[in-house]
């Protein structure tokens, strides 16, 4: 976390709604402020946590994102825009969060999570939000924010199924402990509305929202799962595998 400043009179104004929030306050929001966030993709569920972590002021907010926008992107992902079809997406997704909030830091990265670049970008975060669709992305992250002992929020949906958890090494369940192995069934395209993506990133912003600050009770050792076809959520305990292969030394 970068050095941490008062808020200036403007910033006081800018977020003084959430500065009346129980736990959080002028304490809370200065460590926003001074904090670095590394979203993971930012397409339907990641561009939402980008979203509202640039609302909150977070003061940098890493964006890594590879390829170009489609038309069959504009369902979900509300970064974009009609006009940006065929550019890449990231530097889309980059303008409409300086647009927000032009008082913070957007470093765009137009590659997705890989497991050449993973090391270097958990490097610069102080919480690491996954919303990456594909394990092997995921999973490379996973590795990183237990070697330099990160927090990672885990973001996942499926259809109109959601899944959120808050990762803490040494002290919670890692993503290997929850999915050994990739599963063999997984696809990059799968069935999904944008309002279902959009509440996990809601979901998945706050989570981070509330680490950084210290407030609250984040998803340590447990999965919030939701399903919105029957509104049905659940608070699953989890628990660390003493044998995972990741994070059984930590």
């Amino acid at each position: 976390m970068r050095t941490i400043t008062p808020l200036t009179e403007y910033e006081k104004e800018r977020y003084g709604w959430q500065l009346n929030v129980r736990g959080h306050g002028e304490t809370g929001q200065e460590k926003l402020k001074a904090a670095t966030v590394l979203v993971s993709r930012v397409g339907g569920l990641g561009g939402l946590v980008a979203y509202e972590l640039a609302a909150a002021g977070v003061g940098k907010i890493i964006i890594a994102h590879g390829g170009i926008l489609t038309v069959d992107d504009l369902n979900r992902q509300l970064l974009m825009t009609d006009d940006w079809i065929g550019k890449p997406r990231v530097e889309c997704a980059a303008k409409r969060l300086k647009e927000l909030n032009p008082h913070i830091e957007i470093k765009a990265v137009p590659e997705n999570i890989s497991e050449q670049n993973a090391a270097s970008l958990v490097e610069e975060a102080d919480v690491v939000v996954d919303c990456a669709p594909l394990f092997v992305e995921r999973y490379a992250m996973n590795r990183e924010v237990v070697r330099q002992n990160k927090v990672l929020v885990d973001c996942a949906m499926f259809n109109l199924e959601a899944q959120v958890t808050t990762i803490v090494p040494g002290k919670t369940p890692c993503l290997r402990c929850l999915y050994p192995e990739n599963p063999p069934a997984w696809k990059r395209r799968f069935p999904v509305f944008g309002a279902v993506s959009g509440t996990v990133g809601c979901i998945g912003a706050m989570e981070a929202i509330k680490v950084i600050s210290g407030f609250g009770e984040p998803l340590y050792n447990t999965l919030l799962c939701m399903d919105l076809e029957s509104m049905l959520v659940r608070r699953m305990k989890i628990k660390r595998n003493p044998n995972c292969s990741e994070c059984s030394s930590s």
